[in-house]
Order: structure tokens, then sequence, then C-alpha cells
């Protein structure tokens, strides 16, 4: 039975990140979109510190290597999450929480394509046939007919947008964690949060201080939504990191998928959101075609 305790916790992971998502789209009309970005990184900061401190602990011989490979991954990273959260929390506004997470799910097809072409990845033919499959869904889930929101069509687009810069993200974290600490990858892939998130915090901070001082003194009047989204990222991540150091990441990434039934529900109860069948079929397609890419 512990082999398979990196399936709750996965599902764990997805919950909270639909609930930190939940919280920053929330910010979004007070804060704009970098603001409500700003939030992932700086009040989540203080809890991965911790979980950095913890894991630590566990692995005592673990040591930090900032090599030149590190620094280029991690700072690449860091400017595309940025970048896809911001794009994914303007999907969720003009097309809807549900189908903006459904778009963001593109991370992974989009994440297989530029591993191949950058890093040379092999795909299996199961795996391409899956791109195929999620590239339709995503097709139909940006089709401007019945769909929801303020602003469906860019806000499709938005979604694009950040599955295309998770994606880029997704490879230049994984190079960061290798380049980190080989001989323990938990310890590796938690530091490296906490290194790429003070980054991200501190010139996203700076930015809004010289650019857009309204959302930054609207992220720290919304500090208790601020805190307990960071909360939610950080202990999603520490989840992640978790699942992924007890099972293979095909595994997990099939399980995390549970995240768009779940954004789906929380559409509804939250936002008040409905989805039509044509989406609900294309979000559903888009499920199958991810999992089908992470059978590599």
């Amino acid at each position: 039975m512990f082999a398979l305790i990196w399936v709750p916790v996965t599902i764990l992971a997805s919950a909270l990140q639909v609930a930190r998502n939940g919280l920053q789209r929330g910010l979004v009309p007070t804060a704009g979109p970098w603001g409500a970005t700003l939030v992932r990184f700086l009040f989540g900061l203080p809890f991965s510190l911790l979980f950095v401190k913890v894991v630590s602990l566990a692995v005592p011989t673990a040591r930090p290597h900032f090599t030149v490979t590190f620094w280029a991954a991690a700072m690449t990273g860091a400017v595309a999450q940025v970048l896809a959260t911001a794009s994914l929390l303007v999907a969720m506004r003009r097309a809807g929480f549900a189908v903006g997470t459904a778009l963001q799910q593109s991370s992974l097809p989009l994440a297989a394509i530029l591993g191949l072409i950058i890093f040379h990845d092999q795909l299996t033919v199961v795996a391409w046939i899956g791109v195929g499959i999620t590239t339709v869904g995503l097709l139909v889930l940006t089709w401007p007919r019945g769909a929801t929101g303020e602003k469906p069509i860019s806000g499709a687009m938005f979604g694009l947008l950040s599955g295309l810069f998770f994606g880029f993200s997704l490879n230049a974290f994984r190079h960061a964690t290798m380049a980190m600490e080989p001989a323990h990858p938990v310890y590796a892939a938690v530091a490296s949060v906490a290194v790429v998130q003070a980054m991200q915090a501190a010139v996203l901070t700076v930015w809004l201080g010289f650019r857009d001082r309204g959302a930054l003194a609207a992220v720290v009047r919304g500090w208790r939504e601020s805190l307990i989204a960071g909360l939610c990222g950080a202990s999603a991540s520490a989840c992640w990191f978790l699942a992924l150091g007890l099972a293979p990441a095909a595994p997990v990434r099939a399980v995390g998928v549970i995240e768009a039934p779940m954004a789906a529900l929380a559409g509804r109860r939250f936002f008040a959101e409905r989805l039509h069948v044509q989406q609900i079929l294309a979000g559903l397609a888009v499920i199958v075609g991810v999992v089908m890419t992470t059978l590599r």
C-alpha cells in the first residue's frame, strides 16, 4: 500500500493547485494579472524555504551546486513561468476558469515537442498520437461558438500561450534540477523551486514598484488571500516533488490531469461558470491526449 501513496499525494497536489489558481484569479480584478502572479511567488517563498529546511534535515549530505548550467536553466524557467502564470490568469478571466485550466494542459504536449526540438528527447508513437488528440481537443476548446467568459477567443489564445510558456518552464526546471544536485533529486527539486521563487518575487516586486504601485498595494491589502494562495502553491509544489520522488514522472503527470475536472467543479461552484457539451467532450479529449503523451 505504501508503494501507491504517490497517487493520493498527486491528487492532493492537483487540488491545492486548483485552489491556488482560484485564489489568484479572484485577485485579478483588483491586482491585475501581474499582481496576482506575484502572489504565487512572493507569498509562497516563505513556505518553500521551510520545505527546503525540512528536506535538508532529512538528507544532510545534500549540497547545492550553483553552476552556470543551473543558473541558465533556472532563469529561463523563471521567466517562462512568470509569463505562463500571467497568461493563465488572463485566460481564466476571459475564457472561464475551467477552460483556462484545460488549455493549460497543453503544456505537456508542447513540452514534449519542445523537448524533442531543443533537447532531442524521443517520443513513442502512442505519445505522438496523444499530441494529436490533445491538439484537436484544444482546437475545439478555442472555437468561439458556445464559449464562456468575457472575451473567449483572446482568452483561449492566452490559454494556449500559457501552455507554451509552461512547456518551456517544464523543460528548463528539469535541467536546472538535474544540475543542482544529481545525487538527491528531491532536495534538488525543492531547493531549485525556492531559488527560482526568490528571483521571481524580487524581480516582480521591483518591477511593479516602478510600473504599477496600485497592483502592489492591492496585493498587500489582500494579504490574507495572498498568504493562503502562497501556502497552497508551495504545498502543491512540495506534493508534486514528493510524488515524483516516489514514482516515475509519466504516471504522476497522468494522474495529475485530474486537475481539469476539479477546475470545472470549482468554476461552477465559485465563479458560476457552466460548460457546454462540446467543451466537456473537448476537455476529456485533452485529458486522454495528455495521458497518452506521458507514455514515453
